[in-house]
């Protein structure tokens, strides 16, 4: 499988070429343009209970589509995600990776959809019980609003909860106040992530929740 991202940073799109017998799993609605003879089957995401959990209590899709390629020549699509951003690539032999709810936009062969726990207190603030994790040894992309950061964390290290893309599973998370109660509510930062460990974290530049703000202020 090839593939090339363009129109990075603000409108990224994976271009993707499929050699025969090759293929490509995807989020649901994530296809823009594709080959006509590309075969498409549509799965529940994970299998049926994980995609159920996936979907109520973790925020995700409960299907995933995996295009195809069964001719004898190279046939092509284009993946795309559904907000203004840029788009990543991970190469899971390096490690498994945990993905934000709707941060998931393709994985090739050889990756497990799967879930890691993500406590109550990340249900409480609206980011699902369960975080998406992928393993195995092919590549996975991932999206986010604005521009994506990687960072490497050791000890403790805080983000805005809108900013937290993905995460190494080693790496401990949590839901709190950025500060007391009363200077978390004034100061508008409110709810953040407290990470705990050693690993790598990715981080989007705009928050969705940030926007949406914005916007409902502006709605007279």
């Amino acid at each position: 499988m090839k593939y090339d991202i363009r129109y990075k940073p603000a409108f990224a799109a994976i271009f993707v070429t499929l050699d025969p017998g090759e293929s490509i799993t995807a989020e649901a609605g994530a296809m823009t343009s594709m080959d006509a003879q590309l075969s498409i089957q549509t799965k529940f995401s994970g299998g049926l209970i994980p995609a159920l959990l996936k979907k109520f209590l973790g925020g995700e899709s409960l299907f995933v589509n995996t295009f195809t390629n069964r001719t004898q020549q190279s046939l092509r699509l284009v993946l795309t995600q559904s907000t203004i951003g840029d788009i990543g690539r991970l190469d899971l032999s390096q490690g498994d990776i945990c993905l934000q709810p709707g941060a998931f936009v393709a994985h090739s062969a050889g990756v497990k959809m799967g879930l890691q726990w993500a406590g109550i207190k990340s249900w409480l603030a609206g980011e699902g019980l369960f975080k998406l994790k992928l393993s195995g040894s092919g590549r996975a992309f991932f999206g986010c609003y604005g521009g994506i950061t990687k960072k490497q964390i050791q000890g403790e290290f805080i983000v805005d909860s809108g900013h937290l893309v993905a995460y190494e599973p080693k790496i401990k998370m949590s839901i709190g106040l950025a500060g007391g109660l009363v200077g978390s509510v004034t100061s508008g930062e409110g709810l953040v992530n407290r990470l705990a460990g050693t690993g790598d974290i990715y981080l989007q530049s705009r928050s969705i929740d940030g926007l949406v703000r914005y916007l409902r202020s502006q709605v007279k």
